[in-house]
């Protein structure tokens, strides 16, 4: 199975509500195959050099969620817009002063995380965020959704219904696939009807990004009970009684995923991060190995069209042609990490030649009378029919190069509407007249060289 079946297969088990059947045998067989996988994608010598310095940051965070698999780790991210309590309601979850709060237009400048507690084998570990209308550029905004991107479960925070800008940026963070949790925060500041109504219209908000279960009140920092004492002599004093934070709730809610899925939700969050590493990886290489194929290719197409044009012996050069063709498609193979034998490659060719039918006859018909004039007139004719015959061989090549790519791209395949459609339509992607204005100057910038 390969690491993107793998990673779609884990994603496929945990679809909104199925996570919750998750059991802790599961959770941890899915962190080992995902670590076996995460290792497969760090050991895979097929990914070339160029590609792995390119990527460097994305294969030293694979080694990252390695060591958070092996340890044990569950990272929970807060988001939310500016000032709605999320460095609050992490202290208030954590029990102590670690996340900065302050009363200015939004504190967190930058990521910050913190160890909660342990449940079931894992660590917790909360990650405060900068407001997510806080963020001054493109820069920032990246930083917020890169820590969703490292997480495994969001709590996305509002104190109040929320603005078109929180549900488009919750909508945003689903897409991540992470599980989320939303959390009214500052639920001291409302009545029990209008909690109730609040957390109501927050669910229909939400509906098919958050369950509804996990749409839950807090309150981080409730505001102080005021008291009003009234001694005997009718003289009032008040005080201020500080109340302490309820997150009751929300916490239950996040022990009870850490306990129920905590491991497959890690297990997840690897491999989502690994496939889309994959992906990149991927595109990365195709880009390199279209790239290169097309060098292969027009330097084939150079060296036949040369050869062709400068060999005065009749029908030799055809034969020269034919072997650089079988050379051609045997480089391909090795471009696009599918060797080819030269049988195969003969085959390849024939199937090729076969499928252009009259077009390749008509090429190699050129190809035989330039031949035979070569050899009557003492290479006079050569000046004349060198250009010609020679551009004539570049755009052959040309075909049966992009059409043994196309073979190779498909897997040793030509797909469902087979060789003739494939090369027919390759034939008709090329500019022919402006292939052998291209050929035509370049073989003769090379014989007058």
């Amino acid at each position: 199975m390969s690491a993107t079946e793998w990673w779609r297969r884990l994603r496929a088990r945990l679809p909104g509500a199925d996570a919750q059947s998750a059991v802790p045998d599961s959770g941890d067989r899915h962190v080992a195959r995902t670590s076996d996988a995460l290792r497969a994608l760090l050991d895979d010598k097929s990914i070339p050099d160029a590609v792995r310095r390119e990527l460097g940051e994305d294969f030293a965070q694979v080694e990252t969620l390695l060591d958070k698999l092996a340890t044990g780790e569950l990272h929970i991210a807060v988001f939310g817009r500016v000032s709605v309590g999320k460095s609050a309601l992490g202290n208030a979850l954590l029990g102590r002063e670690a996340f900065v709060t302050g009363v200015l237009h939004g504190t967190t400048q930058t990521r910050a995380a913190q160890r909660w507690q342990e449940v079931a084998g894992q660590g917790l570990h909360l990650i405060d965020t900068p407001g997510i209308n806080e963020l001054s550029g493109e820069e920032r905004e990246r930083l917020a959704f890169d820590v969703a991107a490292i997480s495994d479960l969001v709590i996305f925070v509002v104190d109040g219904d929320m603005t078109q800008a929180e549900v488009a940026a919750l909508s945003t963070l689903a897409q991540t696939q992470r599980p989320l949790l939303l959390a009214l925060n500052k639920a001291d500041r409302y009545s029990d009807d209008e909690r109730e109504r609040l957390l109501a219209r927050l669910r229909e908000h939400a509906a098919g990004l958050v369950r509804a279960e996990d749409v839950v009140a807090c309150a981080a920092h409730p505001a102080d009970r005021l008291i009003v004492q009234v001694a005997t002599d009718g003289h009032e004093t008040q005080t201020r009684e500080p109340q302490r934070a309820d997150v009751g709730a929300l916490a239950a809610r996040l022990r009870a995923i850490a306990e129920r899925e905590g491991k497959t939700l890690a297990a997840l969050n690897a491999g989502l991060f690994a496939g889309d590493l994959s992906d990149r990886v991927a595109a990365r290489v195709a880009v390199a190995r279209k790239e290169l194929a097309d060098r292969v290719i027009r330097n084939y197409c150079l060296a036949k069209g040369v050869a062709v044009a400068l060999n005065p012996i009749p029908v030799a050069d055809l034969l020269a042609a034919a072997s650089l063709d079988v050379a051609l498609v045997l480089h391909l193979g090795k471009v696009y990490g599918l060797p080819l034998t030269r049988a195969e490659a003969g085959t390849l060719i024939a199937t090729i030649c076969g499928a252009l039918g009259a077009l390749m006859g008509a090429i190699w018909g050129v190809h035989l009378v330039s031949s035979a004039l070569k050899g009557v007139s003492v290479g006079l004719s050569t000046v004349v029919t060198a250009g010609a015959q020679g551009a004539l061989a570049w755009y052959a090549t040309e075909i049966v190069g992009r059409a043994a790519e196309h073979y190779l791209l498909h897997g040793k395949s030509w797909g469902e509407q087979g060789a003739k459609r494939a090369v027919a339509d390759i034939v008709a992607s090329l500019d022919r007249d402006s292939i052998l204005r291209e050929a035509r100057g370049a073989i003769m910038a090379r014989l007058r060289g």
